[in-house]
């Protein structure tokens, strides 16, 4: 295993790895660690080039300082990124050997799952390190981190729709949702369950053709989602869905999905402002799923406590969005404000 630190301004560590015995390429980004170990997910994706992976793990790891900041969690901000197709090209022993490159850290990193990775190759890194969590225990506490970040999602939804439409009841509301992988599916549950009318977009016709049976949805193409007549577009793909191409299409009143990143610019979240459209800042909103990790690799998993912890999401997002309304700024600009008052100062 090899390995060099690269020098990134405003970041605390970023080191390349790469290992010729198991084909291994990966970026570990740790924004920084004022309030513990640097904690997010690795992901595993056949990037284009190496910057573009160094962009996405920059922008990644940055996010997570904030998010766990907000998530009120003893953790600061990590990422990592392996280079490979996860179809294709992931191993077992990559795996593993991702697990030996993240215990060369000594603890500054702990990984999860993102995009790419199951809990099966969570558990081939901990064959290697005890700095990798989301393996479900004996007693069903922890585990795939999915299903709790689309529970913090919808509590988010409610809140926004509470501030945004007068009422934190969704039944009838329509929303579009672009991805439906774990967790885009478990959101569109919920959102079914209690009476909202669904449109959604994916690139994968199982996914679609199941939503269209359990949740009788209407189907549209992953390049119309955001621009359906709906009350609420939830992102919930891979990041940069409100970009120069879709931010003037936009016909929804609230964006509130799972997606990280989904701003292509940081200056978009004052445009949505401008049109009226309430954004609820993406890493706060989707928090659900860390704040589990978070709890699990502690040793603290309790169901009652850790959903006490999730409709805490809802809390955050309804003081950001008053706050943001009371002084007339973007709700990024404030949830960014609320974060750095937690972290800068630890």
């Amino acid at each position: 295993m090899e390995s060099r630190i690269l020098d990134v301004e405003g970041w605390e560590k970023v080191v390349h790895f790469t290992d010729k015995e198991t084909q291994l390429e990966a970026i570990i980004s740790v924004h920084n660690s004022n309030l513990g170990s640097g904690l997010g997910g690795c992901r595993v994706r056949k990037y284009d080039s190496f910057e573009d992976g160094l962009t996405d793990v920059k922008r990644l790891s940055r996010g997570m300082t904030y998010k766990n900041a907000l998530g009120h969690i003893p953790f600061g901000g990590g990422k990592a990124v392996v280079f490979a197709d996860p179809y294709s090209e992931k191993t077992p022993e990559m795996m593993q050997a991702m697990g030996r490159a993240i215990d060369s850290l000594q603890g500054l990193y702990v990984s999860a799952q993102d995009s790419g990775v199951t809990t099966d190759d969570i558990r081939e890194m901990r064959k290697a390190t005890r700095n990798a969590a989301g393996v479900e225990d004996e007693q069903g506490r922890g585990g795939n981190p999915s299903p709790f970040t689309a529970y913090g999602v919808w509590q988010g939804m409610k809140a926004a729709a509470a501030h945004k439409l007068g009422s934190d009841s969704l039944k009838g509301v329509r929303v579009s949702i672009l991805g439906l992988g774990a967790v885009g599916m478990a959101l569109a549950d919920y959102l079914h369950q209690e009476g909202a009318r669904l449109v959604v977009a994916d690139i994968n016709d199982r996914a679609l053709a199941a939503a269209r049976e359990k949740f009788a949805a209407e189907v549209v193409s992953p390049e119309e989602a955001c621009a359906q007549d709906v009350d609420i577009f939830a992102p919930c793909a891979l990041g940069g869905s409100i970009n120069d191409g879709t931010i003037n299409r936009l016909k929804a009143g609230i964006i509130a999905g799972a997606a990280n990143n989904q701003l292509q610019q940081p200056e978009f979240d004052g445009v949505l402002k401008e049109k009226g459209i309430l954004y609820a800042p993406d890493y706060v909103i989707n928090a659900g799923g860390v704040i589990s990790i978070g709890h699990e690799f502690l040793g603290d998993w309790n169901r009652d406590k850790l959903y006490g912890a999730l409709d805490n999401i809802a809390t955050v997002l309804t003081q950001i969005f008053e706050r943001a309304k009371a002084e007339d700024k973007p709700t990024g600009i404030i949830a960014d404000t609320l974060a750095e008052e937690i972290f800068m100062q630890a």
